[in-house]
């Protein structure tokens, strides 16, 4: 592996060294931690809003079926045998559900996003162009 010098335009844009404190890896260390959480929220909600396009698409296509007609129904691992509005209203209710797990996650990444925001605030205040937090 070659190592490539600075050369003195790179040293003078990098600033003067500062000192990394304890306080300062803390802020490093914690922006680390909820960098991984935002990811692992959008990860959530991808799948949480996928589901609840295909429960859409499920109501969509119950609703086009006679009342009174039996259609199979998933709960567990197992399929029972419901009427048509039975399995709509069952649908709606698991939507409605799913429409609260998702304003959820939603709060946490965005005060996820605000903490990170802040510590990004605070560390380029700091370190300036020294450090890459960028995402």
């Amino acid at each position: 592996m070659q190592r490539r010098m600075l050369s003195r335009e790179d040293e003078e844009a990098a600033g003067p060294e500062v000192e990394v404190r304890r306080e300062d890896q803390e802020k490093i260390n914690k922006f680390s931690r909820l960098h991984q959480r935002e990811l692992n929220l959008e990860e959530q909600l991808q799948i949480l809003n996928k589901e609840k396009e295909e429960l859409e698409d499920i109501s969509t296509e119950l609703e086009l079926v006679d009342e009174d007609d039996k259609v199979p129904y998933k709960i567990g691992d197992a399929f029972l045998q419901v009427k048509a509005t039975k399995a709509l209203r069952m649908v709606e209710a698991s939507s409605s559900k799913m429409e609260k797990k998702i304003g959820s996650l939603e709060d946490s990444l965005s005060s996820v996003r605000d903490d990170m925001t802040q510590l990004k605030v605070d560390l380029y205040a700091r370190f300036g162009r020294s450090i890459n937090l960028e995402t």
